[in-house]
């Protein structure tokens, strides 16, 4: 465990501040924590000077307690997003431990969750989902302590009761569905159900409703329909008939994303969860583990296939299943004739995948130059990474797959070192930090910034100021925020037509569509253009 606890580190927080928070949900987090501390308020989440429903409260107060212990800064806003996956690694591998009773499987299993690609994304960025999925983990974890150890079993379902309530405070509702709807069907499949009709589920109810209950109530009782309406209705209900992102609501697309996201261990993760199935068997002849990470894996999908809103991140409390199956197929595999060629050809296949990557961007990087400052450091990491998978091909013909598994968590830490020396060509395209020093720097702000949609949360966290949306033609945001938002020519001209001067943050599109109403009676100066991001000047000319 301290193994993992040290190169969870290394893995999730070393480094955490060398980028600025990005645009557009990273900087929706941070304000409403920035704003709860104006406003002295730890019930209320605020953005944009109003109460803010759209989240529960528990993520704030944790990034009120970073900025509380390192400053308002990114890494303080990362701190305990990385906290919490180091703390998943860890139960994981506890999860392993009581389920295949093997240190080494165990070990691997967390392995592979703290080197999946998506994970360490979601572990170095601020988001509800990594704090979300830790609490599910551990839900789960629990109750399968208290299931295969009798003697635990009051303590692993109080437990289980806690920690679905701390996700609940996290997400809302689904912190309650995912573990029961997971622990129903591994009860059912088992024919156990009676194992949860005990005087601990009783208790564990009482304590579920003491811990998650009493913030909804302040807040329906604060603001009644308003946060019934937006938190109930638009952001649960809402997605579940309506698609946020149109191009994600396909029914293939959260299959696809498991592949995607596990890179590189989505070939692996493919066909472990092949061999998992075939380990099912009826009754209670199937270990318990396996049933466990099948109902898992079935509940997730259950839930979450049918929603029209569909994301990826949605899918990220599935991961310890999924790194469970993996680490047992990669374990077991050379014991058996056909799984051990299986894990073979799977290895070849991720080597060759390995190799294309640095051909590829070598191949590519001529087009992209113009982004880059130096492109010396590319070069350099596209032959580190031929390097390591040269050794990997070593390694997987010398038939040392247990080492071939190690050298492949080495993949996306090899992507984290080359974050530092391409930092300041990729920031500007991530944040607007740079656009709004240049702004506050070199000129006097005192009325709202204009900002298209993209940039408007990121330039409300890093000014201070007042900040109202172009996006003539466009739609608002999912939940709308409660500033200005000008949908139409006639709506730009008359806001542009109030002041002397506006100074504004767009995109290039956004740019055209003040242009196109300005016409003759307003004076448009592109001040500076930093990233994706136009610096704009617009003086009227009515007198």
């Amino acid at each position: 465990m301290l193994l993992l606890a040290g190169l969870s580190y290394l893995f999730f927080m070393l480094g955490n501040g060398i980028l600025s928070l990005t645009n557009p949900d990273e900087v929706f987090y941070a304000q409403t924590a920035k704003e709860m501390i104006q406003h002295h308020s730890w019930m209320t989440p605020y953005l944009f000077g109003a109460p803010q429903f759209e989240k529960p409260v528990l993520l704030f107060w944790l990034l009120r307690i970073g900025f509380i212990i390192f400053g308002v800064s990114s890494f303080a806003a990362r701190f305990f997003p990385a906290l919490f996956a180091t703390l998943g690694v860890l139960t994981v591998y506890r999860l392993g431990l009581f389920g295949f009773k093997n240190e080494k499987k165990a070990f691997i299993a967390g392995l592979i969750l703290m080197s999946c690609g998506f994970y360490v994304g979601m572990a170095r960025t601020v988001f509800t989902d990594m704090i979300f999925s830790v609490w599910i983990f551990l839900s789960l974890t629990t109750f399968f302590w208290g299931y295969t150890r009798i003697e635990n079993k009051g303590r692993g379902i109080l437990f289980c009761f806690v920690f679905s309530a701390l996700a609940v405070l996290t997400k809302g509702p689904l912190g309650l569905l995912i573990p029961f709807l997971t622990i129903g069907i591994f009860l059912f499949i088992r024919k156990d159900l009676r194992f949860v009709f005990s005087k601990y589920s009783v208790w564990g109810i009482l304590i579920f409703i003491a811990i998650s209950i009493p913030w909804y109530i302040f807040m329906i009782g604060r603001y009644r329909s308003g946060f019934i309406n937006e938190f109930f209705y638009n952001d649960h209900i809402r997605r579940i008939i309506e698609a946020e992102h149109f191009s994600n609501d396909r029914w293939y697309f959260y299959p696809l994303s498991i592949i995607a996201v596990t890179f590189p261990w989505s070939l692996y993760v493919i066909t472990s969860l092949f061999y998992l199935v075939k380990r099912l068997g009826p009754n209670k002849s199937t270990p318990a583990i396996y049933t466990f990470l099948i109902s898992w894996i079935c509940a997730g999908l259950l839930i979450f296939e049918p929603a029209h809103s569909k994301l990826t991140s949605y899918i990220l409390p599935l991961f310890p299943a999924l790194s469970l199956a993996c680490a047992d197929f990669i374990y077991e595999a050379p014991l058996f004739k056909n799984r051990g060629r299986s894990l073979v050809i799977v290895s070849l296949l991720t080597v060759i995948i390995l190799f294309l990557i640095p051909i590829i961007l070598i191949f590519l990087l001529p087009r992209f130059a113009v982004y880059f400052s130096d492109l010396k450091p590319i070069y350099i990491f596209s032959l580190a990474f031929l390097t390591l998978a040269f050794l990997i091909l070593f390694f997987v013909i010398r038939m040392r797959l247990i080492t071939v598994t190690y050298l492949t968590a080495l993949v996306i830490p090899l992507f984290l070192l080359l974050v530092p020396f391409i930092r300041n060509d990729i920031e500007p395209y991530l944040s607007s930090k740079y656009a709004c020093q240049y702004l506050l720097k070199n000129y006097t702000i005192n009325q709202p910034i204009l900002c298209s949609k993209p940039f408007v949360r990121g330039v409300r966290y890093y000014t201070d100021s007042d900040v109202v949306i172009v996006n003539a033609f466009g739609k608002n945001f999912f939940s709308p925020h409660p500033i200005p938002f000008f949908d139409s020519d006639q709506k730009v001209r008359d806001f542009l037509g109030q002041r002397t001067v506006t100074y504004a943050v767009l995109r290039k599109s956004s740019l055209e569509d003040i242009l196109r109403p300005a016409g003759k009676n307003f004076k448009i100066n592109t001040l500076k253009v930093i990233g994706n991001e136009y610096i704009v000047k617009i003086e009227s000319q009515i007198k």
